[in-house]
């Protein structure tokens, strides 16, 4: 079973509702069209009617069926601004600038999510992810008990011997510069993500350093975090730090991690920071073709996810199954 098909079986048993902000788009449109052909996963896409209708008719794309919600008029406004008021009153929010902030589409999308209208929320074509990410902050917030969002991407492809390889890396797109105990927090969110995609989690907290090799605070900001998230997660594998070749070569891990139950096998990569992971699952999936599921929100207290830019009609209709089914 591929990973699309685990999550189309889940929501088959469960169907979900998604907001899609981005109504117009033709990559949004065609997944719709096909969401609704599949009828487990019921597309609302937010703008105006006619625009969306003709956009459609334009493209080819059937979306009959699908609820077309315009922000400007919709008839529940004035409740979701009374909701947003007292959401933000804090931040110094009133009427008029509830109004206004519900007019973009990421926002009314969101509250959507909140108020419990639909149970997810995709956004990102044409977006930057600052703008799904900042909204669902504000509104969704962070679930009990964890202190940040982060993320992680999934790359998954088959092997030659009909099975599959599946790793998944994070935070490869929000927290910059992670301390130890946001670490920690990336690493158990992580954790629990790899599980939704069927991965026995082999976690490896990575550095430039394998097991006191090297020195530095970011070896040591590594190596801390993974001994205290072992001590945390006993029942989890985890392991740091060390070095990419020795995470996933059992020869070179035989030598510079002798011993490890991670080392050599580790499909869960915790980086030390952004940039690292941002170029390291980009040249996985580049040079290693996979294919590649994310930005992944993780700890946000509901379902939604971000989509590259770049995305096609495929990735947006795999995302929303992901999104919609949920990986908590």
């Amino acid at each position: 079973m591929t990973i699309l098909e685990m999550f189309e079986q889940k929501l088959r048993r469960d169907p979900k509702t998604i907001v899609f902000p981005e109504g117009t788009d033709g990559r949004i449109l065609e997944a719709a069209s096909r969401l609704l052909a599949a009828n487990f996963l019921k597309p609302v896409l937010l703008g105006k009617k006619d625009q969306i209708m003709d956009a459609a008719e334009e493209a080819g794309f059937n979306i009959r069926g699908a609820e077309i919600i315009d922000p400007v008029t919709y008839e529940k406004l004035d409740e979701m601004i009374d909701l947003l008021v007292e959401l933000r009153r804090e931040k110094g929010m009133d009427k008029e600038a509830a109004r206004k902030a519900l007019e973009h589409p990421n926002y009314f999308g969101t509250m959507m999510v909140k108020m419990g209208m639909a149970d997810s929320m995709l956004s990102g074509l044409t977006y930057s992810a600052s703008d799904t990410l900042l909204p669902a902050l504000q509104i969704i917030r962070t679930k009990p008990g964890r202190n940040l969002v982060s993320s992680c991407y999934v790359l998954d492809r088959a092997n030659a011997t009909g099975e599959n390889t599946t790793l998944v890396m994070a935070d490869c797109a929000i927290n910059i510069d992670p301390t130890e105990d946001q670490l920690i927090e990336i690493c158990a969110d992580t954790i629990t993500c790899a599980k939704a995609f069927g991965v026995e989690p082999k976690v490896a907290f990575l550095s430039y350093s394998t097991n006191g090799s090297g020195k530095g605070e970011s070896v040591d900001k590594m190596h801390n975090a993974a001994q205290r998230a072992k001590a945390m997660y006993p029942m989890e594998l985890i392991e740091g730090e060390m070095q990419m070749d020795a995470a996933v070569s059992p020869n070179v891990a035989k030598l510079k991690f002798p011993n490890s139950k991670v080392a050599g096998y580790a499909n869960t990569f915790i980086f030390p920071n952004v940039t690292s992971a941002n170029i390291g699952y980009k040249i996985a999936a580049r040079m290693g073709n996979f294919n590649v599921y994310g930005p992944l929100l993780l700890g946000l207290n509901g379902r939604i996810n971000g989509l590259s830019r770049g995305a096609n009609a495929q990735e947006v209709y795999t995302m929303a199954c992901i999104t919609a089914a949920g990986v908590e």
